[in-house]
Formats: structure tokens, sequence, C-alpha cells
């Protein structure tokens, strides 16, 4: 179990830490649970996540402003866990670096699938070494989850954005469709999967200094899916 993924859990109702705990054991997972902000905060000083479950309705912090946080500042996947049900809600999670939202009342199961999918890593191509790929005179750094533009300015990338980068860079200048993504990223086909994946790129494309009407790197082929027309050395 030593070598199994940590999962944290941050939720002030016991019962949906025990849940989630109780499930995610059962299938092989290791997990800590947090009632508080404060603490699990603390907690990131030693401990390193592979996920973070993170309810929104906090009582010491605001849930989007952790998720954020977490998203440039940790490799750790991130799913929001919420009875939030509304549209935008789940818009501004995505959109400030979320890999993935769940609403609340939730099945066990479910978050347990989710979790496999999100830490389900696209196998690294024959011949190539390492975490460091460059591509276009830019460098990406999925150890670090750092990208660096090529006038040597760092970025930090997301869980989420280093899993659609690194998609792109395994299959340059190939179409890739949404059932491709979906394969190879994991998730649930339908709307929500497809504003996922917009918003994923759209971020993507800012961090690479795209112009949006006119992207040179992330090509949309619309009705078929996006291409990545970089050379990778």
């Amino acid at each position: 179990m030593t070598d199994a993924p940590l999962i944290a859990i941050l939720d002030d109702e016991p019962e949906i830490r025990r849940l989630l705990s109780s499930a995610l054991e059962e299938a092989g997972f290791r997990t800590q649970s947090f009632a508080r902000a404060l603490e699990f905060e603390a907690a990131l000083r030693r401990i390193t996540p592979d996920a973070c479950l993170i309810d929104l309705g906090l009582p010491d912090r605001d849930g989007l402003a952790l998720v954020h946080r977490l998203a440039t500042e940790s490799g750790a996947a991130i799913i929001i866990i919420s009875g939030r049900a509304q549209v935008q809600d789940k818009v501004t999670g995505l959109e400030l670096g979320a890999d993935d939202y769940i609403i609340k009342p939730f099945e066990p199961a479910e978050v347990v699938a989710r979790i496999r999918a999100r830490l389900r890593r696209p196998a690294q191509p024959p011949g190539r070494s390492g975490q460091t790929v460059r591509f276009a005179d830019w460098t990406a750094d999925f150890d670090r989850y750092m990208l660096t533009a090529p006038d040597g300015t760092e970025a930090p990338l997301s869980h989420a954005e280093a899993e659609v980068l690194r998609m792109f860079i395994d299959n340059p200048r190939r179409l890739i469709t949404r059932s491709q993504m979906l394969d190879t990223l994991g998730g649930t086909a339908g709307d929500s999967f497809d504003r996922a994946m917009d918003v994923r790129i759209s971020r993507l494309r800012t961090k690479l200094g795209e112009d949006p009407k006119n992207p040179r790197l992330i090509k949309t082929i619309y009705g078929a899916g996006y291409i990545f027309l970089a050379e990778i050395t």
C-alpha cells in the first residue's frame, strides 16, 4: 500500500469523509482526510497527494480560491465535490484549474472511477527519455509541471493542462477527435467533458502565447477535433 496513490480529502462533513475514505481504500488507494482548509494546507508541506478531493463549501476558506492555488502550485489532480449544481459553478471550477467536478449527492464508485481516470497517464513514446520535451522553442517539464517559453520565462502547468499538452506532444500533426481525447484522458462523455476540454485547451493556448483568433500551435478543426502543429525535439 505504500506505493498506492495518495488521495487527500477536504470536506467539513464527517460522513462524507468517512464514505470517501472507505470507498477509496477499498479500491486500493491511500487516503488522508481533513475537515478544515487550514489543516489541509499545513499538511501539504509534508505530504504530496496524487489527487485532491475538494469541497467548495468550506467554513474557513473559499474553496474556489484553494482550487486555483492548488492548480498553480501542485501537480495533483484536483476534483471538486460540491452541492453547487449550477452550470456556472462547474465552469468557474474548471476555469480555475480543477480537473473534474462531481455534484453531491454522489455514488462512491463514481468518485473512484473518476480518480482512476484522472491518474491514468498516457504512456511515454518509445525513444523519448525523461519527462522534459522541447517543441517550437518551448520546453515542457512534466516532472515539475512547468512550461518554459523561448525567452526563458516559466509558467506552472496544472495537472489538467499537463495531461492535455502531453496528449498533443504524443500525437503531433495528427487530428485528435473528442472521442480520442475521452479514451486518452478518461472521463464521462457529454457536455461536461467537452466544456472541460475547451477550458483546458483555452488555458493552454494562453500560456503558449497563442493568438486566440489564429492559434499557431493548437489548431481547431471545427466539427472534428484539434491538431498540434509543432516539431517535437
